[in-house]
């Protein structure tokens, strides 16, 4: 079934994992395009309590690109959320190597900690990103976030990140991605970005807005029925009534 008039959403499984069902809000994930993913602890509670759990996380996550062929572009681990960028190949991709990811991860976590309920907060959120300069601002947004936390001095200090120095074996194998990072990258990662562009980026995770130039914002929007996420949130203000012509 195409996208743009049949969308697809994550719904709570009762052990606190997500399965893919039809929905009527627009959420289409199309293969070629590159994904900003997040999501939080049930309410913003911490997951990651120790090292074991991170390790955990990414077992479960190379796990589900066994499954679901998935090229992983960056990836960021914080105490109580995480952002991934991705890049799927084919129409439903990102709903079902998250279904696997968030289900795997979850059942071990309430395994590990005898508890229940949900693990995340709701279904993830993601964003499109047009692959240029618009791709390169989301992989440094994500690989400064423990730096931004001050966490660490140096983004590549940060263990539960892309940007740390892999050993022999990475947790995650990296792909390179449609566009080659330029050069001397970490140094770039380590240099604060503007406040306009951290304020898009976060406007686009809110609410899962199209992230590039204007022309491709809008195609994309119109393309996966997201234009909805392009408008002011509220709703319009009311024209005001002329006042009635003076008889004086």
């Amino acid at each position: 079934m195409p996208f743009g008039t049949s969308t697809y959403i994550l719904a709570p499984l009762r052990h606190g994992g997500y399965y893919p069902r039809m929905s009527r809000t627009a959420r289409a994930a199309v293969g070629g395009l590159c994904y900003h993913v997040l999501n939080r602890g049930n309410d913003r509670r911490t997951v990651f309590h120790k090292p074991a759990d991170y390790d955990a996380f990414l077992r479960a996550a190379r796990h589900a690109c066994d499954k679901v062929p998935m090229r992983v572009l960056a990836w960021c681990l914080m105490p109580n959320h995480f952002h991934l960028v991705l890049w799927p190949q084919g129409d439903l991709d990102l709903s079902r190597w998250m279904h696997r990811l968030t289900n795997t991860h979850v059942r071990r976590y309430q395994r590990h900690y005898a508890g229940s309920g949900h693990v995340w907060q709701g279904r993830f959120k993601a964003f499109p990103i047009e692959q240029d300069e618009h791709l390169f601002a989301v992989l440094r947004y994500v690989e400064r976030n423990a730096l931004r936390a001050g966490l660490v001095a140096r983004a590549e200090d940060w263990p539960y990140s892309s940007l740390y120095p892999a050993g022999a074996v990475p947790p995650l194998i990296l792909d390179p991605g449609p566009v080659a990072r330029p050069a001397g990258w970490v140094d770039l990662v380590n240099t604060a970005a503007s406040p306009a562009e951290e304020a898009a980026v976060r406007e686009c995770l809110r609410r899962g807005r199209p992230y590039g130039g204007p022309a491709w914002t809008a195609e994309t929007a119109a393309r996966l029925g997201l234009a909805a996420s392009l408008r002011p949130r509220g709703r319009p203000r009311k024209a005001r009534p002329a006042d009635p012509p003076s008889l004086f």
